[in-house]
């Protein structure tokens, strides 16, 4: 059983997750860029299941180079809408398009898990959660983003679960730490296996 981990990100909810699982954790940032790694993966046809895996493994394959003797465990998101990859805000205006377009919509969260060793990936886990947005007028919207922090919204998606973003929704199906961005039902019983 592996309690020791390092987790390729500087993510604090995933942090927390794998602490409250009782691993011992250091975080290190993997250094990738996200942005021009997307860009490619969605101009050669990825979906966005695709597009988290493979920044898990990329996020996890580097980490693992610099901590050979070390388990890495590398995680990604993506909020799929209809087949389309949508990202992180870049501004309040952004932010609030994300919304209205998600309004009374149902989309996929696929959160996707690369666990590495020496540099290479020795298993991945991926779990879809499906978030079904309740129907919101322009006042209710403008009202939620006023009480978001923008720097918190611009870091991590326009919806925090864990927080306000939990009262936009009118269903939820899926595992709450997969909906936070880490699949523990998929990796707790395979790190408890690995030695």
């Amino acid at each position: 059983m592996i309690n020791k981990l390092i987790l390729a990100s500087n993510s604090g909810i995933r942090f927390t997750i794998l602490k409250n699982n009782n691993y011992d954790v250091k975080q290190y940032s993997s250094g990738v860029d996200e942005d021009e790694i997307k860009l490619s993966l969605i101009y050669n046809g990825a979906t966005p299941l695709q597009i988290a895996k493979n920044l898990a493994e990329l996020k996890a394959n580097r980490v693992s180079s610099k901590f050979l003797n070390d388990v890495v465990i590398g995680a990604d998101q993506t909020l799929d809408l209809n087949g389309k990859n949508i990202d992180k805000p870049k501004n309040l205006e952004d932010a609030k398009n994300i919304l209205h377009n998600l309004n009374n919509q149902t989309h996929m969260l696929h959160s996707a898990i690369c666990v590495s060793r020496a540099g290479s990936m020795i298993s991945h886990f991926h779990d879809t959660c499906l978030l079904k947005m309740k129907k919101l007028s322009d006042k209710e919207i403008s009202n939620y983003l006023e009480k978001i922090e923008l720097e918190t919204m611009l870091k991590y998606g326009v919806y925090q679960i864990e927080g306000q973003g939990k009262n936009l929704f009118e269903k939820i199906s899926g595992d709450i730490d997969s909906i936070q961005g880490l699949p523990m039902k998929q990796l707790k019983p395979y790190l408890d296996k690995l030695s």
